[in-house]
């Protein structure tokens, strides 16, 4: 089937270029905040987050009285990226260094590596620095989240005191009070006595918890690159492609359909307890992908890579990170840490391994079976495809999804699968969609000497977009939300159940009803703390910021002679106001995708499992319908019909019966009274 996103990219090659100091673009944006206590480096896969850290520890070290840097990292592998690195000969005043000892990233027992750690917070800081300038390896310390952890329940925030932090691939923290490394943070945030810098290349704080609570997340200064900037800033790279593949029975019987052996392709299998999953076992799952990509030839001793012989003579080179074995993963690991050409590796295949901080620059292809639940592991899986790469043109994300068995008793949950699975995809759009920014604009009356108005103004990659209507932030707290909070609050409105059903049910659930009744909810739901007038700010923003997302289809809005593309319409940016935009369902699209995608039985079945569940009535639905219920009877005169066969004429007859009864109910009362 067609991608259901796809971003053309314009290989301007501004996020590859280095300033005279060694840094690139996303580098100088966060070592200009390197004064901050508290940072947030929010930025995509291959951003170069781990030497921005780099630049702004050792800026702490010589430059501002930091005592000692400690690095955390989620997994061992990860903590390769933060290994000794030479940055003078780039144009810095000093170099990384990681004395080995202080390398807690080596195979080994959790147990020595926190006595380590200890023993690296209790040794005095040595401040002397070398001929060249540089600061002493004993200042530096590499290890993971769970060695931090151990430690800190040992030691406490005390020992911290004067040091800086950096926690990399953060969202694994939690506002949770059950989380190990949100505790960390937060207490070390309760001293107020140590440095931290939080990174992260996931776009979501968390897919149930935020990261941070609202008031801590408050101290720290937020420096974002977004996915728009790096991959519309690369050299090779032109366009990105996210796509669904529905299928039915086995997924091992369809995985070729998409499996394309010419691809660099990282494949992650369903969990063993995921309805995907075969049952026969995740070792036959790789042994039936082998099988399907050729004939097996051996394993290779040095590297650990399967040798398979494809039909055209070609021999792929197949890693196996499936496998359980520390020894032969380890093999594996370390020869796809030393891949130096496209000749070294053609197909990863995975299940839990290879999402956050795995590097292959040279896949082109992420294709992951069945649903996942979690945004963060989705753009993390996607982003081990956005590396920027000679003769990598295009990068692909496939997810291949089971169709919903029409014979079976779970026809539902397969329905929410699908249509999460579609929600992610949109969400992803969002992330990849540069930046766009909302203004009132003004009447044509309130111009002045009827001054030009810039409806639609680009710069710097972003869009300014003028609305009729528009309610601009009035706070602090809108604005904070809308700042740090846009993508993860647009999530938890494309996985609500009620904006799921809504997309599917386009013929019953009018556009207004989703925008200004379920959204409001959701927002209410999330930031209970807001005012009406608040909410209404962020709703507004909300819609809009999704509205043109949609239309844009992952770019800039489409424009001709000012004309904008908004729900394959085309309409005068000066008309564009608020009412108009509320009009519009920006989640519909997963519905035309998903009609289009199965069968007529497979689509009846799905809409017999929406309407099992239908949405009751409520007094906001109604009243978001009394526009459409007075069009209707001015444009037919008579009210809509309860018996009608358009069942959206039925809805809105619902909905006016049920205004009609407030209305009895209300008279009742005022004569009991």
């Amino acid at each position: 089937m067609p991608d259901f996103v796809n971003v053309t990219y314009e290989q301007t090659g501004e996020s590859q270029k280095q300033n005279d100091m060694g840094m690139r673009a996303m580098q100088a944006r966060a070592f200009a905040e390197r004064g901050a206590q508290y940072l947030l480096v929010k930025a995509p896969p291959a951003s170069g987050k781990s030497r921005a850290l780099m630049f702004i520890g050792l800026d702490k070290l010589v430059n501002q009285g930091i005592g000692k840097v400690i690095v955390a990292v989620p997994e061992r592998s990860i903590g390769a990226s933060f290994r000794s690195t030479d940055l003078t000969t780039h144009g810095f005043f000093a170099d990384w260094q990681v004395e080995d000892q202080w390398n807690l990233c080596t195979p080994g027992g959790d147990k020595s590596k926190v006595g380590k750690f200890i023993e690296f917070m209790e040794q005095e800081a040595r401040s002397d620095t070398g001929a060249t300038g540089n600061h002493r390896a004993a200042r530096i310390l590499v290890c993971t989240h769970a060695t931090l952890r151990f430690a800190y329940d040992r030691i406490g925030a005390d020992p911290f005191a004067n040091c800086l932090l950096a926690v990399d691939e953060f969202h694994h923290a939690s506002a949770d009070a059950d989380n190990k490394l949100g505790e960390v943070v937060r207490g070390l945030l309760e001293t107020d006595n140590t440095h931290i810098v939080a990174m992260t290349g996931s776009y979501f704080r968390g897919d149930s918890l935020p990261v941070l609570r609202p008031d801590d997340e408050e101290k720290f200064t937020r420096i974002s690159y977004t996915y728009y900037e790096q991959l519309n800033g690369y050299s090779h790279l032109k366009t990105l492609g996210i796509g669904y593949h529905f299928y039915r029975g086995r997924y091992l019987d369809a995985i070729m359909e998409v499996l394309d052996p010419n691809k660099k392709t990282i494949i992650h299998i369903p969990n063993v307890n995921a309805s995907e999953s075969t049952g026969g076992g995740k070792y036959d799952e790789v042994d039936h992908i082998l099988s399907h990509l050729g004939t097996f030839q051996k394993t290779d001793p040095q590297t650990g890579l399967h040798l398979v012989k494809h039909a055209s003579g070609k021999i792929l080179k197949v890693a196996d990170l499936v496998e359980d074995d520390s020894r032969i993963r380890d093999n594996v690991m370390a020869t796809l840490r030393n891949i130096e050409s496209p000749d070294d590796l053609d197909i990863i295949i995975a299940l839990g391994m290879a999402k956050e901080g795995f590097d292959w620059t040279f896949c082109e292809h992420a294709l992951t079976v069945g649903y996942r639940g979690s945004l963060t592991e989705v753009i993390q899986i996607i982003g081990r495809a956005t590396r920027d790469s000679e003769g990598k043109s295009h990068a692909q994300f496939t997810n291949l999804i089971a169709e919903p068995d029409t014979s079976s008793d779970n026809v539902a949950d397969a329905v929410n699968n699908m249509l999460k699975a579609i929600a992610a995809s949109l969400l992803m759009e969002q992330v990849l969609a540069p930046n766009f920014k909302f203004r009132t604009r003004p009447s044509d009356d309130a111009i002045d000497g009827g001054a030009k108005v810039v409806d639609i103004d680009y710069t710097q990659g972003e869009a300014t977009i003028a609305i009729k209507g528009f309610a601009e932030p009035s706070t602090p707290r809108v604005k904070q939300i809308l700042q740090s909070d846009l993508v993860d609050l647009t999530a938890s409105v494309m996985q609500d159940e009620r904006v799921l059903r809504a997309a599917m049910n386009p013929e019953e659930i009018a556009p207004e009803v989703v925008t200004q009744v379920y959204i409001p909810k959701v927002i209410e739901e999330k930031y209970p703390d807001l005012s009406e007038r608040e909410a209404e700010e962020v709703r507004q923003h909300v819609v809009a910021n999704a509205a043109i997302k949609a239309s844009s289809n992952g770019g800039m809005p489409e424009m001709n002679n000012n004309l904008i593309k908004l729900a394959n319409k085309m309409v005068n940016v000066r008309d564009l106001d608020i009412d108009l935009i509320d009009s519009i369902n920006p989640f519909q699209l997963a519905y035309e995708i998903m009609s289009k995608s199965v069968d007529a039985d497979v689509l009846k079945r799905i809409h017999g499992a929406i309407r099992s569940k239908r949405i009751q009535m409520t007094e906001e639905e109604a009243l978001a319908l009394v526009p459409r219920i007075k069009a209707f009877k001015a444009a037919h005169g008579k009210p809509p019909d309860l018996n009608a066969a358009d069942p959206f004429e039925k809805r809105m007859a619902e909905a006016l019966e049920w205004l009609r009864n407030k209305k009895r109910e209300r008279m009742r009362a005022q004569q009991a009274g």
